[in-house]
């Protein structure tokens, strides 16, 4: 096993730890690791990200004001709430939230006029940031920047931008007909994987519910916070739409025997490996989403899934109408405009970003809802 690359004050409280209770759950050391509220990687600067990986928002702001008109489309379906409460989780420094929130007050503006946008973020530096980004749309009542999710979202849309890939997951492996987890121990300076007995019985209710069984000797990661996410934010929404964007898989592909040694992987400088104890709070781990999980859970909560599609068939679907003029800034030259399709490219190529993403639409309350976003089904 990988020794840490600098004796970073997050290893040492993570060794502190395992030795005074034992071997973590992976779930534990993912959790510390991205989120221990000084030391986790999301709690630094957003700077640091960009030299590791970068997301959709980042490539144009024609992702959040398609994102915009897709939510324009649910107000009306919601038959124009007076307020529509948009709550985006995972919302980082607020990025995501000034494209969506600017574009409906200039295109937008009946549905500016309803909304409540509240932009939720765990790190208190991101919210601070997210504070000054949205400052004017805060002054002007239409959005909130908030620790956790609302209690209660009486009409209105929860969306996430690659949130739940980086949501805790258990690791396990089959072995001799069994599921065995792998725990994280910690002796002599090293990190090193611990095969053990499940750690809770819903890990053999995460598969079980599935239809999973793993081949013998395959790894695997099994979501359980996700699941829980889902189920709570179920409960919350009394009537409207759950967006979620995210790379993954339904669970028939996921578990395959193209993914034998799982999808957990390490993010740092632009490059990925397996290499999940080298440096804990200094690069990202994620694992693909279980969209099944999330479909099958969410149904527990009394949430329908309406469609699942690519990036590429949701952004196409959106911006066709009108012919993608979203894209350009007022006043764009032709250079201006011919980079913008250029950038755009990045977003639906579908052997890049467009076909990596899908996008799961979900909704409680509105049962015969029709979003354009979701045209490519058939």
């Amino acid at each position: 096993m990988s020794s840490p690359s600098s004796a970073s004050s997050l290893s040492a409280l993570l060794f502190d730890r395992i030795r005074r209770q034992g071997p973590l759950t992976f779930a534990d050391y993912m959790r510390e690791c991205l989120y221990h509220p000084q030391l986790g990687y999301y709690s630094r600067a957003e700077a640091r990200r960009f030299a590791d990986y970068y997301t959709s928002v980042d490539v144009h702001p024609v992702f959040g004001r398609l994102l915009a008109r897709q939510f324009a489309e649910m107000w009306e379906q919601l038959s124009r709430p007076a307020e529509f409460r948009l709550v985006e989780a995972g919302a980082g420094v607020g990025r995501l939230a000034g494209h969506v929130l600017d574009f409906a007050e200039a295109r937008l503006p009946e549905l500016y006029a309803a909304l409540k946008y509240v932009a939720v973020e765990r790190s208190s530096g991101r919210r601070a940031q997210s504070a000054g980004r949205l400052a004017r749309h805060i002054a002007a009542g239409r959005c909130e920047v908030l620790l956790e999710v609302p209690a209660r979202i009486s009409t209105g849309c929860l969306f996430s931008n690659e949130l739940l890939d980086a949501l805790p997951v258990h690791r396990v492996v089959q072995r001799g007909g069994a599921l065995q987890e792998l725990f994280v121990g910690g002796a002599k300076g090293k990190f090193e994987e611990i095969l053990a007995p499940l750690s809770t019985c819903a890990i053999t209710d995460y598969f079980a519910a599935q239809g999973i069984l793993l081949q013998e000797g395959q790894q695997a990661e099994a979501g359980l916070e996700a699941c829980d996410w889902i189920t709570e934010i179920a409960r919350r929404i009394e009537r409207g739409f759950l967006l979620t964007v995210d790379y993954g898989l339904p669970a028939a592909e996921l578990f395959d025997a193209y993914h034998l040694r799982g999808t957990l992987l390490a993010y740092r400088g632009h490059r990925a490996d397996e290499d999940y104890y080298g440096a804990p709070g200094e690069q990202d781990l994620t694992a693909h989403v279980n969209f099944t999980a999330l479909e099958q859970w969410g149904a527990r909560g009394g949430l329908e899934p309406l469609g699942t599609v690519s990036q590429t068939e949701f952004l196409m679907a959106l911006g066709k109408g009108n012919e993608f003029e979203d894209l350009y800034e007022p006043g764009a030259g032709e250079a201006e405009r011919v980079r913008a399709r250029l950038l755009l490219k990045t977003l639906i190529f579908p052997e890049g970003m467009g076909g990596r993403f899908r996008v799961l639409i979900q909704q409680k309350g509105v049962p015969g809802a029709r979003l354009t976003g979701l045209a490519g089904i058939v």
